[in-house]
């Protein structure tokens, strides 16, 4: 099923309603949908580098738009789909990101935004927690913006060959980055809460 739904975005990042079909892939996989917009953003900035930066942009603004979606069905419908999601693989990702929230707020939604972790997951869960909307806004954009951009300009500047990469460059950079952060959380709190 997976394989599929993959092949049929790749398809449509070469149609001539491409942008729109981004626009619709970001905001649909921050609330809702499994598969991220990486796969459809990477063809299209390798064929237009000259508009990879504004492709970044737009997912960035569209994912983030989704996120705050993913919010509300949070705030105001989590007990409908709380059911749904314990049968689901997506249950241990939100008892994580239930975890990651009360220690850690503001940045748990920058690492999920940015790293290979379901930032889906995370939109659903803060808006489930009363998390306060500004700083997850923000944290979104940030941590959206960083990934998609950075997408955007490894694609412009390395062309067909980093494209082959991509996925396992994600992950290792989304990897070292949530490390990074939690190491950082712990000397925090060990030197200045301890």
């Amino acid at each position: 099923m997976f394989q599929k739904s993959y092949d049929k975005i790749l398809q449509l990042s070469r149609h001539r309603h491409a942008s729109r079909y981004l626009f619709v892939l970001s905001f649909t996989e921050s609330s809702f949908f499994p598969i991220p917009p990486d796969v459809m953003l990477a063809p299209m900035a390798l064929a237009q580098p000259d508009k990879a930066f504004r492709f970044a942009l737009l997912t960035t603004i569209a994912s983030v738009l989704g996120g705050i979606f993913g919010y509300m069905i949070g705030y105001f419908l989590f007990d409908r789909i709380e059911p749904w999601l314990q049968t689901t693989h997506y249950w241990d990702s939100y008892l994580i990101a239930q975890s990651w929230f009360k220690d850690w707020g503001f940045w748990a939604v920058f690492v999920a935004g940015f790293s290979p972790i379901p930032y889906k997951v995370f939109t659903i869960a803060a808006g489930a927690m009363n998390m306060v909307f500004l700083p997850f806004v923000i944290a979104s954009i940030i941590g959206r913006g960083g990934r998609f951009f950075l997408v955007a300009m490894l694609l412009a500047a390395g062309g067909a060959k980093f494209e082959s990469k991509l996925r396992e460059y994600m992950d290792r950079l989304g990897w070292t980055i949530v490390a990074l952060v939690v190491i950082g959380g712990g000397i925090y709190k060990l030197f200045y809460q301890g």
